[in-house]
């Protein structure tokens, strides 16, 4: 295991990019069966979603469009609780099939904020895509529809994930180290 100082901080690998892609790639299939025929709208959550939305979109089989929010409620390694909407969706929603794709779940507030704005827009349907879920956290009654990775409650960052802006492009996924 590697590990690497972001900051003030010391990480350790806790999974490799050739496992977070294989994960990936099987999902899209999942997700290319389950969506055939629907021209889904995949909502990336910036910024931390946008290495998995793109890896995500390369692996899926079936026609499907892009776009992306941005949310914020991080400082630091803490979230704030308070979730501010920075960049905001401009397509129209009506009868379209949407999903979110989110870098990681933990209380589920991001989540069901983004729902309850994109039910207001008139969907088919909207489901919830992640790459890691943190069960201990969840806070909010969601359905998540696909799921890549359940995680224990640490603070990670890598492929897409941050501390303090910084590590976000690391291509395996680290673990803090506490010490």
């Amino acid at each position: 295991m590697s590990r690497v100082k972001i900051k003030d901080k010391t990480f350790e690998t806790s999974m490799t990019e050739a496992e977070i892609k294989q994960r990936v790639k099987e999902l899209a299939q999942q997700m290319s069966r389950d969506l055939e025929g629907k021209n889904p709208l995949f909502l990336a959550v910036l910024n931390g979603a946008f290495i998995f939305a793109a890896d995500l979109m390369r692996e899926m089989t079936i026609p499907c469009e892009i776009s992306f929010v941005k949310l914020a409620s991080y400082q630091g390694t803490t979230s704030t609780g308070t979730i501010h909407e920075v960049i905001g969706i401009n397509e129209d929603l009506s009868g379209r099939a949407v999903v979110i794709v989110e870098d990681i779940v933990e209380s589920g507030l991001t989540i069901k904020r983004m729902m309850e704005q994109i039910g207001t827009r008139h969907p088919a349907s909207v489901q919830v895509c992640t790459l890691f879920f943190k069960p201990e956290q969840l806070k909010e009654d969601l359905k998540l529809d696909y799921v890549a990775f359940s995680i224990p409650n640490d603070f990670i960052l890598g492929y897409g994930l941050d501390y303090d802006q910084q590590g976000r492009g690391l291509k395996d996924l680290y673990t803090l180290v506490t010490e």
